[in-house]
């Protein structure tokens, strides 16, 4: 096909794909390279294929991926240098260099993709400065959200039904910065973490550790170039990137979330539960009562509860277990708490005790609400059964969970509620032609009648079932 251009270094990368990839990879770049005209024709020789800037904006900008995307994607092809070749006077991508841009991206390990990751950062030399490789990882996590709404991959999210993005992005980018650390292990912040200057050695150990950076470069390559993005091969890491989405389409709701936050929060959950959210309960909908949250997540199996303050402050918890009204503490080591907005943080246990999660209702000696981490009083998280009151002591950081208080003002006022049940809901948990919760729980249902409101789960049951099947 190439004669002895062939290099060594091509075969191998070529070797690292499935034969039905390479045909897949062929016909990218020849549909690529077809609309950049075959410009050395004259001398009569057949010319060899390239892609120009242009082709790849003309195919992919606007549509795709953002603009700036493109020109990184295409700076990280043209750094590939052919060996042998003076590679710098061609502002086209050769077909090698296309391949191994390719190999080394979706199937290198951080050594192979850090050249190109340092080229798509900045053209000039290294090192790079905190706030080049900040732009390219907000860059890179809007070009992730505008793909998949794009491709129609957000399985049931959209841009209509959550947060707005863009602080979700600035917020994500901020936390996966926030693990770059220079050599001498010293973590720069703030406007000071933006003038640091990083080498490459320093990013390359940051992308090993954030394994972010690698699944999202493998989504704007497969989804945004629609280059491999069917063969299952090597997608796991991307398949549950977005859980799917039920309970919440049609019923005019704006969730708490915004789609980076649940991103990152998805990639905390037990790998078993990443797959689906499904919406519990929202005082946006079910109205603001204690009796109503028990009645709609107790029994419901793992779920992630998260609120918004007066303040606007946006925060929340994992539990692990299905929420019981009882008056002990319940869940285990795999609960968390986390802030979503003003910044994005995931907080895991201690060790230091195991008051992961607490339900309880309607107890005379015992405090009545819901809580999340430290102890009765000191809540790293607590919602009173005096619905819309609530606190988040952590002088300095919650015993449990490491957490500083999430909250803007220790104890808040609550502006807005939602709980998602993740992953599959348990047998029990009131699907059709079984029996609800509250037919097997008398406490939830007496919760019920005292609010007048009993029975009212057979309503609210038919849409989230009719729901499973809209994807």
């Amino acid at each position: 096909k190439m004669g002895n251009a062939e290099s060594n270094a091509y075969r191998n990368h070529l070797s690292r794909f499935l034969p039905e990839e390479q045909s897949d990879i062929d016909g990218v770049f020849d549909t690529l390279s077809g609309s950049s005209g075959s410009a050395g024709a004259k001398n009569g020789k057949a010319t060899k294929k390239t892609v120009t800037l242009a082709a790849l904006q003309a195919a992919y900008v606007q549509e795709s991926l953002p603009e700036q995307m493109t020109v990184r994607l295409y700076n990280g092809m043209k750094s590939i240098d052919l060996t042998g070749k003076s590679s710098g006077l061609s502002e086209q991508i050769a077909k090698e260099q296309f391949l191994i841009f390719m190999s080394n991206l979706l199937k290198g390990n951080a050594d192979e993709k850090i050249t190109i990751i340092m080229k798509m950062i900045s053209k000039t030399e290294e090192p790079v400065k905190g706030k080049q490789i900040q732009e390219f990882t907000e860059d890179l996590i809007m070009s992730v959200i505008h793909v998949l709404s794009y491709r129609k991959e957000l399985k049931g999210w959209n841009l209509e039904n959550t947060r707005d993005s863009a602080s979700g992005v600035k917020a994500l980018a901020s936390q996966l910065l926030s693990e770059l650390k220079l050599a001498d292990g010293t973590k720069p912040v703030g406007p000071q973490l933006m003038e640091t200057s990083f080498d490459q050695s320093v990013v390359e150990d940051w992308v090993y550790r954030v394994p972010q950076i690698s699944v999202f470069l493998s989504v704007v390559i497969r989804q945004g170039l629609h280059v491999l993005h069917s063969l299952p091969d090597q997608t796991k890491d991307i398949v549950n990137l977005v859980p799917g989405c039920k309970g919440i389409k049609g019923r005019g709701l704006v969730s708490l979330f915004d789609i980076p936050s649940i991103i990152y929060i998805n990639s905390y959950l037990p790998a078993e539960l990443q797959h689906k959210w499904q919406l519990l309960f929202s005082s946006r909908l079910h109205g603001e009562s204690f009796s109503q949250l028990c009645g709609h997540i107790v029994n419901k199996g793992p779920c992630i509860v998260i609120l918004k303050d007066l303040d606007g402050y946006i925060f929340g918890g994992f539990a692990s277990h299905s929420w019981e009204v009882k008056p002990q503490f319940q869940g285990d080591n795999r609960c968390f708490l986390f802030s979503v907005f003003p910044s994005l943080a995931v907080y895991t246990y201690t060790g230091y005790n195991d008051h992961y999660m607490y339900l309880n209702h309607g107890q005379q000696t015992m405090p009545n609400g819901l809580g999340m981490g430290g102890q009765h009083g000191y809540f790293g998280l607590w919602i009173d059964s005096d619905y819309g009151k609530g606190h988040s002591k952590a002088k300095p950081r919650c015993t449990t969970y490491n957490s500083p208080q999430l909250s803007a003002k220790e104890d808040f006022t609550l502006d807005a509620m939602e709980v998602w049940a993740v992953g599959d809901l348990p047998e029990n948990a009131g699907t059709k032609g079984k029996k609800s919760i509250l037919d097997v729980d008398p406490e939830a249902q007496a919760l019920l009648e005292m609010t007048g409101k009993s029975r009212q789960s057979e309503g609210l049951r038919e849409p989230i079932e009719e729901d499973e099947d809209d994807d």
